[in-house]
């Protein structure tokens, strides 16, 4: 695993403020060990321990790392129809997906405390029998903060995945600065980064599964915007990363790639609240991206822009958010009441 981090450059020398703040932030680029749950939270354990002895802090893993981002992949659905095949992949896929909470919950807390670190995961979520695109978090003591399910899958995904809302868009105020995360194209969605923003986050995370280059303009402009940090966050991975065939496919019977063609070519990036790209993109492999963050740059950003403050216009734009919980299925407090009553007259 390399480590890449951003080159020294010349800076302005400014008095230092008695509350300025550093930070060293990582990135993690790396591919998940598809359909072996077990094997990817091993390598997760290994590259917190290599983020954390080159002194990092927070690390940040890719979309669906624990349980993997099936790229490729169409489950046997097509409208109108769905196949015996498919329904069997979905099946393997729902077995490779994780409990929140639950034993990979507690390894990953586990990691961050003995190695002091804050953690933003990437992993799928099972929730009955539903699937969930989440990012957990994790304190340097090893609590599990909670958890952001994506609330707007993309395209196919929304075959296998279900739908996040508003009760799972938090920011932490941490011990490192205050911490929140969008998932790969939900980052597109304007009211849901506003959302981000009017509660405050500093340290942007944006675990995404696209390497194509405009993913650079969306997070370039999204520092901008919000004047935090952003930190995005991709797997880097080659055909031989997912079982061959005909166990995993890549869109139909007829693949014709090479074990050692890229699927996914990374990207990850670390960018000022001032749109300075401070780490990255990284197109080359597997890697640990790196960059050490000065808080005081948040605020210099925020003269010229505060998107919540003083140039948001609330007589003219407002925007709601229901934050809520959305249940399926209530029980009012009468009909438990009553049904309880009923079992004791058994």
């Amino acid at each position: 695993m390399s480590v890449i981090n951003v080159p020294e450059v010349e800076v302005e020398m400014r008095p230092a403020s008695p509350n300025a703040r550093t930070l060293r932030a990582t990135v993690v680029q790396a591919s998940t060990v598809f359909y072996d749950t077990p094997a990817t939270v091993d390598k997760a354990e290994r590259l917190i321990a290599e983020g954390a002895a080159y002194g990092s802090q927070l690390l940040v893993f890719p979309e669906g790392f624990i349980g993997g981002y099936p790229r490729g992949s169409n489950f046997g659905a097509v409208v109108g129809n769905r196949s015996f095949k498919g329904r069997e992949e979905f099946r393997k896929y729902y077995a490779s997906a994780i409990d929140v909470p639950g034993p990979e919950v507690e390894r990953i807390a586990a990691a961050a405390a003995k190695y002091k670190v804050h953690v933003i995961m990437g992993v799928i979520e099972r929730a009955g029998f539903t699937l969930y695109c989440t990012a957990l978090f994790f304190d340097s003591q090893g609590r599990f903060l909670g958890k952001h399910r994506k609330m707007m899958p993309t395209a196919l995904e929304r075959v296998i995945w279900g739908f996040g809302d508003g009760s799972t868009l938090p920011v932490y105020d941490t011990t490192i600065g205050r911490l929140g995360a969008l998932i790969c194209w939900e980052n597109r969605m304007p009211l849901l980064r506003t959302a981000l923003y009017a509660k405050g986050v500093e340290l942007y995370c944006a675990p995404t599964a696209d390497a194509r280059e405009s993913w650079q303009a969306s997070m370039l402009h999204i520092a901008m915007e919000g004047g935090c940090f952003v930190l995005s966050a991709n797997q880097f991975c080659r055909r031989k990363d997912y079982p061959p065939p005909p166990d995993y496919l890549f869109g139909g019977p007829d693949e014709n790639i090479s074990p050692e063609s890229v699927v996914s070519a990374g990207g990850s990036v670390i960018i000022s609240p001032s749109g300075t790209v401070l780490a990255g993109p990284n197109f080359e492999g597997e890697a640990l991206i790196t960059a050490d963050l000065d808080f005081g740059e948040i605020v210099r950003a925020k003269l010229d822009f505060d998107v919540v403050g003083h140039y948001a216009r609330p007589d003219v734009l407002k925007l709601t958010v229901n934050d809520h919980p959305l249940n399926p299925v209530t029980f009012s407090s009468g009909t438990a009441a009553l049904e309880k009553k009923d079992s004791e007259n058994v």
